[in-house]
């Protein structure tokens, strides 16, 4: 599943189409009403977490690449795209995604000091609603989209182990300062990530995730289904301290 700074990459990558009009669009999905599409002006792109907004002047589109979600600009697959839209400049093309319109103001709908890649990030905010869960796993605290909106599962595991905290670990257990260490983290590594990611190199910077051997001590590392959405974790038993 494609996180918050990919979809980042993304934005960036679409800003050529940004104030341009719509040629042609074509969908998979038939929820969506390709004629409202056909004339119409880019006013934005924006991103919120892992949702890519395509803004027009009176209804947005939002698109979730989900699990296996892929895109292409200036160039398509042989496959039936789920959205394909044409510009006089290019076209951008949508796979495997999920696709929803927004009435409401954007603003309405997205908190944007959620998302770890916006500069209206707010820490404390962050620190508070982790309070607010003692109970909750952390490895599930750092999916969780109103709390850490763009952090994945990549995230999750590499944050936790530059944290040395477990992923089982419960959020009331964890020091108030390993806490605020763990937020800014997130945040810090989400923008390495995306410039990993830009550069091509992000997997040479895995510290923990898929790797069988851990780079701190030589320990054999583990790896389990945690949490609620039972996602892939990888973990240090012996330098990532379990609060529990």
């Amino acid at each position: 599943m494609p996180e918050g700074p990919s979809i980042v990459i993304l934005k960036e990558a679409a800003q050529q189409f940004a104030g341009e009009t719509i040629l042609e669009a074509e969908s998979a999905d038939k929820k969506i009403d390709i004629e409202v599409l056909r004339g119409r002006k880019i006013t934005a792109f924006k991103s919120w977490g892992k949702h890519f907004l395509i803004c027009l002047p009176d209804f947005t589109l939002r698109i979730h690449l989900m699990l296996f979600g892929s895109y292409l600009i200036n160039s398509r697959k042989t496959s039936l795209a789920r959205l394909s839209l044409r510009f006089r400049n290019g076209e951008i093309n949508f796979y495997a995604c999920s696709l929803a319109r927004i009435d409401e103001p954007l603003d309405k709908i997205y908190d944007w000091s959620e998302d770890v890649m916006n500069d209206a990030f707010n820490y404390q905010n962050a620190i508070e609603k982790l309070k607010q869960h003692p109970q909750m796993m952390v490895c599930d605290a750092l999916l969780n989209q109103h709390i850490f909106s763009g952090s994945g599962n990549i995230i999750k595991n590499e944050v936790l182990f530059r944290v040395g905290v477990r992923p089982d670990s419960l959020i009331g257990k964890i020091p108030i300062k390993k806490l605020d260490e763990l937020v800014a983290e997130t945040v810090r590594y989400s923008h390495q990530f995306y410039e990993w990611r830009k550069a091509a190199v992000l997997k040479e910077h895995f510290l923990i995730y898929g790797k069988p051997i851990c780079p701190r001590d030589g320990t054999q590392t583990i790896s389990e289904l945690l949490g609620k959405s039972k996602r892939r974790t990888f973990y240090c038993p012996a330098c990532q301290k379990l609060y529990n």
